[in-house]
């Protein structure tokens, strides 16, 4: 239930619809029993019950108002329109009453419906962009400790179920309110008949959320299942290639029909629990009934002092009841299914942010001295990637970070654009801890272009400009020509609208990292971060490449990370890193000069000798 009241505060925006979804249920409720007691005077015309009373009752108030009083009343109704009319007159009149009390209550049930369903479509709107704006707020480090699929699952399939199951009830408005009037009804009828239903409603209770018990935690086992079955589905076709080019594929369908078939099992025995509750409840219903119908009998035949008529009435007043109480059994499942769904939810929603700016951060509006590294030390996990680690990157200053895989050169990157934190020393923004401004706008001065360009499913243009509101043509085209991508982009038959596919998938490599770069330089940063951008390129495609980078880097300053050391022979400064920590810098000919590292793996690239 605790997850419900968290729930509960989507309702607010929406206290209008919910208002009159409330009034409509209410109005929904009253002519549910009023639709069902007005059976009661047709049934005295049809079967001629009742004394025949010529004097109209008198009402002197509310302690007068009573079953006694309704039925004296109708006799005295029943009596008069007789005289003055032919029977079948009167039970004409009678079933005119009967249709439009149905009619009301089904048109109140429908107003109650469109008005839920406003709110239901609301809060899940509301539901599903918190989740999203929470996701996007949540650092780096987050996601990389958790599988995709898994946070897609999250962010769609438990929170429809959420939706589906909180819904339902809120939607139990309704129901307890149906049992309320038809109660009070049946008292007016007899209150010793009622004494049986009110027994039957707390034994049903309790046999059903005995059954109820464990629907959450097996629930919350099939979420998490579903959840790593789309991260699997997910993986499979981003690696199709490797699958199918290292003949995995039995090993891949096996693998699927582990999951498939815990699923279908744990889907199995959810489905006997949820299915048994509606025939219990309605077999319990009947067990009543019947016991109604041997001692209400009784009161009809032998003790007389309930009319026939007003006993049928009763028992269907007593089987309308029956439709609710299954409802709200099922709302019960439903919403320990919720609780389940709302937990795998609320574990982002309530994901803690290390990150988050201060409260009194700074905004940086220009970069005008330069990135400094004060003696960082860093780890992911266990083991330091970075230690004691000293660097300055002075304005307009082309800064190159070399060394072999795993030295800590990408992750220098990351921390100067805060996706992680140092562990130890800090990084200042012309002499201000980055930890002390504001992460938009620290990263609103970096523009990235990564080994892997990251391209969205949407044309050209769009992903040239992303981020960038109000571009104008002329904009774009320069950064594309800049990127040496304007030419190819042209030859599309959209140009600049042609879709670039799932991924880019639409575009050679190389075009995708020229379009990248672009994306960079339409951002129009003061910094540059090259990280690794030609290292998966083709020689051809790599010139290309590397002449959009020389021209994008001009008149700014950048920290080029690179594997292949003939991207970086021009740079200011080249730091040569291994394990974490500085083992030379200078520039490419002091470097060489030395015989160390740098011309170590200078001379390992054999590739590149030529070129350098």
């Amino acid at each position: 239930m605790k997850n419900f009241k968290r729930f509960l505060k989507y309702l607010s925006p929406y206290k209008k619809h919910q208002a009159l979804a409330i009034l409509f249920n209410v109005l929904y409720a009253v002519f549910s029993s009023l639709s069902m007691f007005s059976l009661f005077p047709m049934l005295k015309v049809l079967f001629g019950e009742g004394e025949k009373v010529y004097e109209k009752p008198s009402f002197l108030g509310f302690k007068d108002f009573s079953f006694s009083y309704i039925e004296e009343y109708l006799n005295y109704f029943i009596t008069t329109s007789s005289n003055e009319r032919e029977p079948l007159f009167v039970l004409i009149w009678m079933v005119v009453f009967i249709l439009i009390t149905f009619f009301l209550k089904n048109f109140f049930s429908f107003m109650s419906i469109v008005y839920m369903t406003y709110l239901n479509n609301g809060i899940l709107k509301d539901l599903r962009q918190d989740v999203y704006n929470k996701v996007l707020g949540l650092p780096v480090s987050f996601f990389s400790g958790e599988r995709k699929g898994d946070l897609m699952s999250r962010m769609t399939t438990d929170i429809n179920t959420i939706k589906s199951s909180f819904m339902s009830v809120l939607m139990m408005i309704r129901e307890p309110l149906i049992i309320v009037t038809t109660l009070f009804t049946m008292i007016l009828l007899s209150w010793k008949l009622t004494i049986f239903v009110f027994l039957f409603i707390p034994i049903s209770g309790i046999l059903i959320s005995r059954l109820g018990k464990s629907i959450k935690s097996q629930s919350g086992n099939i979420f998490a299942l579903e959840g790593e079955l789309l991260s699997n589905i997910e993986e499979t076709l981003g690696g199709i290639r490797i699958i199918k080019n290292f003949t995995s594929e039995n090993y891949f369908i096996n693998s699927f029909k582990n999951f498939t078939t815990n699923i279908n099992n744990l889907n199995n025995k959810i489905g006997i629990r949820l299915s048994l509750a509606s025939p219990l409840s309605e077999f319990l219903g009947i067990l009543v009934i019947s016991v109604l119908l041997i001692f209400g009998g009784s009161l009809v035949l032998v003790d007389k002092s309930l009319s026939g008529g007003a006993f049928i009435t009763f028992m269907g007043l007593a089987y309308q009841i029956l439709t609710p109480a299954k409802a709200i059994a099922k709302a019960n499942h439903a919403l320990q299914g919720g609780n389940a769904a709302y937990d795998r939810v609320a574990f982002i929603l309530d994901a803690v942010n290390p990150l988050k700016d201060k409260l009194d951060a700074k905004v940086i509006k220009d970069f005008n001295s330069e990135i400094s590294f004060n003696n960082i030390s860093f780890k992911y996990k266990d083991d330091y990637v970075l230690k004691n680690f000293s660097l300055k990157v002075p304005k307009g200053k082309t800064v190159a970070l070399v060394g072999e895989s795993g030295s800590g050169k990408s992750t220098l990157a990351n921390l100067v654009t805060r996706f992680y934190d140092v562990n130890e020393g800090s990084i200042t923004f012309d002499g201000v801890d980055i930890k002390e401004v504001t992460t938009k706008s620290l990263r609103q001065q970096m523009g990235i272009v990564a080994q892997d360009s990251i391209l969205f499913n949407d044309t050209i243009q769009n992903n040239i400009t992303l981020g960038v509101e109000n571009s104008k043509e002329e904009d774009i085209i320069n950064a594309a020509k800049i990127a040496n991508a304007h030419n190819f982009i042209m030859e599309f038959p959209k140009q600049y609208d042609n879709p670039v596919g799932d991924g880019g998938g639409m575009l050679s490599g190389g075009q995708k990292q020229r379009v990248a770069i672009a994306r960079a330089v339409m951002k129009n940063p003061p910094i540059m971060i090259l990280d690794e951008a030609t290292s998966a390129l083709d020689t051809e495609s790599e010139k290309v490449v590397q002449d959009a980078l020389e021209n994008m880097m001009k008149n700014r300053t950048s920290l080029v990370i690179a594997h292949r050391l003939s991207t970086v022979k021009n740079a200011d400064l080249i730091v040569v890193l291994r394990k974490g920590e500085i083992v030379e810098k200078g520039t490419h000919e002091e470097l060489i000069s030395k015989k160390g590292t740098y011309a170590n793996l200078v001379s390992l690239q054999s590739l590149e000798v030529g070129q350098i």
